[in-house]
């Protein structure tokens, strides 16, 4: 039996029918693909902000950009945190991610502080969905605001999803929830027959305007 070749045009097919590649490890020379019976998913619209972030968000600690530093952040995401965990980002991954990224199909965010790669976040583009891939972060909040440049991004440009694949605790707090199968299709179908532009927003963005966007706070 032939084995089909893991390509970036494939790895795109793979995302518009609701699937996705993972590796067991960082060392792993093979991938799999994932098709989870219980999809997560970030609602656009029920997207909520603690006030200590928005506090964080209103003083522009951190300066926000847009596919500056890429390949930094996925070798970020790709690093092995603690000692008792593994990561999926293996070599292949970050090769084919990478092609995407060059070709306009992977987006990522970046939050500098004082010039330093501070946390950022990396995923998928496709019509009018988001497929939220990995995020790290080496300051406190890093991540988070990245997280929030990116629904305001989303949701300026028009995308109806923003797919996180699996809920964390750390999604869940800001309203990430998870839906079946079935019900992720239909949103997935919907969202690719949209003409999402993710560069409509401002990449100079101020952290209160972002906040205006984004109206649920807790």
């Amino acid at each position: 039996m032939s084995i089909v070749a893991i390509t970036p045009e494939l790895v795109l097919k793979a995302y518009a029918s609701g699937v996705f590649p993972m590796a067991e490890s960082r060392e792993a020379d093979t991938l799999f693909w994932v098709d989870p019976n219980e999809r997560g998913i970030l609602p656009l619209d029920g997207f909520h902000i603690s006030r200590k972030l928005a506090k964080t968000l209103r003083t522009d600690y951190f300066r926000v950009t847009i596919n500056r530093a890429f390949t930094a952040v996925i070798e970020a995401c790709s690093m092995v945190r603690k000692a008792d965990s593994d990561t999926w980002i293996n070599q292949t991954i970050i090769d084919l991610y990478t092609a995407l990224h060059r070709a306009g199909h992977v987006h990522s965010v970046e939050c500098w502080r004082d010039d330093k790669l501070a946390g950022g976040l990396y995923g998928v583009s496709l019509g009018g969905a988001f497929f939220g891939e990995s995020m790290f972060h080496r300051e406190t909040d890093a991540s988070k605001v990245a997280l929030v440049h990116l629904v305001a991004r989303l949701k300026a440009g028009g995308y109806s999803l923003l797919d996180t694949q699996f809920v964390t605790d750390h999604l869940a707090q800001f309203g990430a929830l998870e839906i079946s199968r079935n019900q992720y299709l239909k949103k997935l179908d919907q969202a690719l027959h949209i003409n999402g532009d993710f560069y409509l927003l401002n990449e100079t963005v101020a952290g209160s305007e972002i906040l205006q966007s984004i109206t649920h706070t807790s």
